[in-house]
């Protein structure tokens, strides 16, 4: 069985690791975790990088230090994982969820428009798939509102020239085993507000001033602010930076294979009405990942079984937030955000990894390509 993930090894992951153990210094904060967030910045534009335990606790962070509190309201798309809403829901605001674009499954700008108030705080824009989101008419949906972005696949993206991640306030990162880099499970919360980076630190560390400390710019660190304990050990970190120095061969490796998918599969896809991935104008992707959007959940389930029988893990993808659970619970009905339900009945994902071979992906698109949803 050809997996749908595997995460990638540069060869240097063991030896940063004994590295770090032989160095003592376990915990978070050491050197490796400052040359990670040393090597991050200019790809995300220059932002100043705070390595975290987890995207999630990135957002987290990020809802701390905007202040949010019951009576606001956060914009984020249905169409996203879990953490992009939950971060919000823990301080009180009250989530409003807007759909996706038909064609990039990002945030819909329109829906965005018809959906901010008087007490929409911040919008959240993921850039879905690596593909950026448009900014810019997100911005003018919400003008004065406060724009994060939930960056979790998009490292190494680009919109218009500028890196993904740059835009927002803030930004944040997933270093979660099935994302482009990866340290096990990480994240990053990347400042792009000066303003913001004192308290961030302070944030991160507890609600304390540890960090001014041990800069010698405090004689004592004391208790002085929210917080959590968001810091990844240096054990981690040390993985994570042998993840970035192989990244340039591993992002090359895999923008050759989703290329492969996307020429080689477009053909059968026209044929039989089969959606693939639109790249906007001025958007760079981030060979995050591949989807592709047949007609219905049960062709879905069709193609899902007939390559996971010819030996190709296949999958779908998010589940509306609006729908769950707890999105009814806080108002969401059926309906609400169609694009985001269609889509998850009709998405399916093929492997991308940076180690997979082009045997292999000759037969993923033989595998694709031998399917007939036209005829079911």
């Amino acid at each position: 069985m050809i997996p749908f993930n595997r995460p990638h090894r540069t060869g240097r992951e063991a030896i940063l690791v004994a590295e770090a153990i032989a160095g003592d210094h376990w915990r978070g904060d050491g050197p490796f975790t400052a040359q990670a967030a040393t090597a991050l910045s200019p790809a995300v534009g220059g932002g100043k990088v705070l390595l975290t335990t987890s995207c999630t606790h990135s957002l987290e962070m990020c809802a701390l230090l905007l202040d949010i509190a019951p009576g606001d309201e956060v914009i984020v798309p249905s169409f996203t994982f879990v953490s992009t809403a939950s971060a919000f829901l823990l301080r009180g605001a009250r989530v409003v969820f807007a759909d996706v674009e038909p064609r990039t499954l990002n945030l819909d700008p329109a829906d965005v428009a018809r959906k901010v108030g008087p007490r929409t705080k911040v919008v959240v824009a993921v850039h879905y798939a690596g593909v950026a989101t448009d900014l810019e008419a997100v911005r003018a949906a919400a003008p004065g509102v406060t724009l994060i972005e939930d960056n979790a696949h998009g490292l190494f993206g680009t919109w218009q020239g500028r890196p993904l991640g740059s835009f927002g306030r803030a930004s944040t990162l997933s270093f979660h085993d099935t994302k482009n880099l990866s340290c096990g499970e990480g994240g990053a919360l990347v400042v792009n507000d000066a303003d913001l980076f004192e308290r961030a630190e302070i944030l991160r560390e507890k609600g304390t001033n540890r960090a001014r400390f041990f800069r010698g710019q405090v004689d004592k660190y004391t208790w002085v602010d929210l917080g959590s304990s968001y810091l990844p050990s240096d054990v981690l970190a040390a993985m994570l930076v042998a993840q970035l120095e192989g990244a340039t061969e591993s992002q090359a490796a895999r923008h050759h294979i989703w290329a492969r998918y996307h020429a080689e599969l477009a053909a059968w896809a026209t044929r039989h009405g089969v959606q693939q991935p639109h790249l906007p104008d001025g958007a760079v992707h981030a060979a995050h990942l591949y989807w592709m959007r047949v007609g219905d959940l049960s062709t879905r389930q069709a193609m899902i079984a007939h390559l996971a029988a010819a030996g190709v893990k296949s999958t779908f993808h998010y589940q509306p937030l609006h729908v769950s659970d707890v999105g009814r619970r806080l108002g969401g009905q059926a309906g609400d955000c169609p694009v985001s339900e269609l889509a998850a009945d009709t998405l399916f994902r093929l492997p991308l990894f940076a180690d997979l071979a082009d045997a292999d992906v000759d037969r993923v698109i033989a595998a694709v390509t031998s399917f007939s949803p036209s005829t079911r």
